[in-house]
Protein backbone atom coordinates (compact mmCIF):
# COMPACT_ATOMS: atom_id res chain seq x y z
CA UNK A 1 0.00 0.00 0.00
CA UNK A 2 2.95 2.21 0.94
CA UNK A 3 4.40 1.67 -2.54
CA UNK A 4 1.02 2.51 -4.57
CA UNK A 5 0.40 5.88 -2.80
CA UNK A 6 4.93 7.18 -3.12
CA UNK A 7 4.04 5.89 -6.71
CA UNK A 8 1.33 7.98 -6.94
CA UNK A 9 3.03 11.07 -5.56
CA UNK A 10 5.80 10.62 -7.57
CA UNK A 11 3.67 10.62 -10.72
CA UNK A 12 1.50 13.69 -9.65
CA UNK A 13 5.00 15.48 -8.95
CA UNK A 14 6.51 15.08 -12.48
CA UNK A 15 3.02 15.89 -13.41
CA UNK A 16 3.56 19.37 -11.48
CA UNK A 17 7.02 19.79 -12.61
CA UNK A 18 5.68 19.38 -16.60
CA UNK A 19 3.30 22.13 -15.97
CA UNK A 20 5.63 23.71 -14.28
CA UNK A 21 8.14 24.07 -17.01
CA UNK A 22 5.66 24.26 -20.00
CA UNK A 23 5.01 27.44 -17.71
CA UNK A 24 7.98 29.09 -17.71
CA UNK A 25 8.59 28.28 -21.65
CA UNK A 26 4.90 29.78 -22.58
CA UNK A 27 6.02 33.15 -20.51
CA UNK A 28 8.93 33.17 -22.02
CA UNK A 29 7.98 33.16 -25.31
CA UNK A 30 6.00 36.13 -26.47
CA UNK A 31 4.06 36.87 -29.79
CA UNK A 32 5.33 39.90 -31.13
CA UNK A 33 4.11 42.40 -34.36
CA UNK A 34 7.23 43.51 -36.57
CA UNK A 35 5.76 47.60 -36.98
CA UNK A 36 6.59 49.49 -40.04
CA UNK A 37 8.57 48.86 -43.63
CA UNK A 38 12.23 48.78 -42.29
CA UNK A 39 12.06 44.95 -42.36
CA UNK A 40 10.29 44.37 -45.95
CA UNK A 41 10.28 42.05 -47.76
CA UNK A 42 10.82 39.85 -45.10
CA UNK A 43 8.68 40.96 -42.84
CA UNK A 44 5.63 43.17 -43.00
CA UNK A 45 3.70 45.07 -40.30
CA UNK A 46 0.76 42.41 -40.47
CA UNK A 47 2.63 39.65 -39.24
CA UNK A 48 2.51 37.93 -35.78
CA UNK A 49 6.05 36.30 -34.88
CA UNK A 50 6.95 34.18 -32.05
CA UNK A 51 10.21 35.62 -29.82
CA UNK A 52 11.65 34.03 -26.87
CA UNK A 53 13.87 35.58 -24.82
CA UNK A 54 16.00 32.81 -22.62
CA UNK A 55 18.73 31.52 -25.18
CA UNK A 56 20.67 34.83 -24.15
CA UNK A 57 22.03 32.83 -21.48
CA UNK A 58 23.26 30.13 -23.32
CA UNK A 59 23.65 31.65 -26.85
CA UNK A 60 25.40 34.58 -27.96
CA UNK A 61 23.27 37.08 -30.34
CA UNK A 62 24.68 36.62 -33.53
CA UNK A 63 24.67 38.13 -37.64
CA UNK A 64 21.61 37.52 -39.49
CA UNK A 65 19.62 37.22 -35.93
CA UNK A 66 16.45 39.16 -35.84
CA UNK A 67 15.57 40.78 -32.50
CA UNK A 68 13.06 42.98 -30.96
CA UNK A 69 14.65 45.57 -29.15
CA UNK A 70 13.87 48.93 -27.26
CA UNK A 71 14.36 52.10 -29.36
CA UNK A 72 17.48 53.94 -28.91
CA UNK A 73 15.49 57.41 -29.59
CA UNK A 74 12.45 56.75 -28.10
CA UNK A 75 12.19 53.86 -25.14
CA UNK A 76 8.71 53.78 -25.58
CA UNK A 77 8.75 51.95 -29.01
CA UNK A 78 9.64 48.61 -29.86
CA UNK A 79 12.17 48.33 -32.66
CA UNK A 80 12.24 45.04 -34.98
CA UNK A 81 15.65 44.51 -36.92
CA UNK A 82 18.27 42.13 -37.98
CA UNK A 83 21.57 42.10 -36.10
CA UNK A 84 24.48 43.05 -39.03
CA UNK A 85 27.69 42.72 -36.41
CA UNK A 86 28.87 41.54 -32.79
CA UNK A 87 30.65 43.11 -30.55
CA UNK A 88 34.29 43.36 -32.07
CA UNK A 89 33.35 42.98 -35.60
CA UNK A 90 34.12 45.50 -38.04
CA UNK A 91 31.66 47.18 -39.91
CA UNK A 92 31.38 48.95 -43.15
CA UNK A 93 28.57 51.11 -44.04
CA UNK A 94 27.42 54.09 -45.98
CA UNK A 95 27.18 56.93 -43.90
CA UNK A 96 23.52 58.66 -43.50
CA UNK A 97 22.71 61.68 -44.99
CA UNK A 98 21.97 64.35 -42.26
CA UNK A 99 17.68 64.35 -42.10
CA UNK A 100 18.55 68.13 -43.05
CA UNK A 101 20.00 67.81 -46.03
CA UNK A 102 17.13 65.14 -47.20
CA UNK A 103 14.23 67.75 -46.20
CA UNK A 104 16.20 70.47 -48.35
CA UNK A 105 16.88 68.04 -51.13
CA UNK A 106 20.74 68.94 -51.37
CA UNK A 107 21.60 65.32 -51.10
CA UNK A 108 25.15 65.16 -51.41
CA UNK A 109 26.33 63.11 -55.56
CA UNK A 110 29.13 60.97 -53.13
CA UNK A 111 28.83 58.39 -51.54
CA UNK A 112 30.93 58.34 -48.20
CA UNK A 113 31.79 54.35 -46.89
CA UNK A 114 32.07 54.32 -43.29
CA UNK A 115 34.55 51.42 -41.52
CA UNK A 116 34.38 50.87 -37.58
CA UNK A 117 34.38 48.09 -34.84
CA UNK A 118 31.20 47.43 -32.32
CA UNK A 119 32.22 47.90 -29.44
CA UNK A 120 32.05 45.30 -26.25
CA UNK A 121 28.37 44.82 -25.12
CA UNK A 122 26.78 46.43 -28.43
CA UNK A 123 25.46 45.19 -31.48
CA UNK A 124 24.88 47.00 -34.61
CA UNK A 125 21.20 46.77 -35.73
CA UNK A 126 19.55 47.54 -39.87
CA UNK A 127 16.87 46.83 -41.71
CA UNK A 128 16.22 45.01 -44.53
CA UNK A 129 14.88 47.76 -46.20
CA UNK A 130 17.87 49.45 -46.43
CA UNK A 131 16.12 52.95 -47.82
CA UNK A 132 13.40 53.08 -45.35
CA UNK A 133 15.05 51.63 -42.16
CA UNK A 134 16.46 53.98 -39.20
CA UNK A 135 18.90 52.02 -37.71
CA UNK A 136 22.46 51.71 -36.52
CA UNK A 137 23.93 53.43 -39.71
CA UNK A 138 21.84 56.70 -37.90
CA UNK A 139 22.37 55.74 -34.16
CA UNK A 140 25.34 53.47 -33.85
CA UNK A 141 25.55 50.44 -32.20
CA UNK A 142 23.03 49.77 -29.58
CA UNK A 143 23.92 47.88 -25.99
CA UNK A 144 23.01 44.25 -25.73
CA UNK A 145 20.59 45.51 -22.46
CA UNK A 146 18.23 47.09 -25.25
CA UNK A 147 17.35 43.61 -26.73
CA UNK A 148 13.89 42.18 -25.56
CA UNK A 149 13.22 39.14 -27.38
CA UNK A 150 14.83 37.02 -30.16
CA UNK A 151 12.73 36.16 -33.35
CA UNK A 152 11.87 32.54 -33.91
CA UNK A 153 9.76 32.36 -36.38
CA UNK A 154 6.22 34.04 -38.51
CA UNK A 155 3.52 32.45 -37.95
CA UNK A 156 0.74 34.69 -38.92
CA UNK A 157 -0.37 34.80 -41.67
CA UNK A 158 -0.30 30.96 -41.83
CA UNK A 159 0.43 30.57 -45.32
CA UNK A 160 3.43 32.12 -44.49
CA UNK A 161 4.48 30.40 -41.68
CA UNK A 162 8.53 29.80 -41.14
CA UNK A 163 11.29 29.91 -38.91
CA UNK A 164 14.17 33.06 -38.89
Amino acid sequence: MKMGMGYTVLSRLRTLARYTIAYACITHCTFEYCKGPSMEPTLFSDNVLLTERLSKYWRKYQSGDIIIAVSPVNASQFICKRIVAVSGEKITTLKPHPLEAESASKLPNEMTMVTDYVPHGCVWIEGDNKSNSSDSRYYGPIPLGLIRSRVVCRIWPLSELTGL
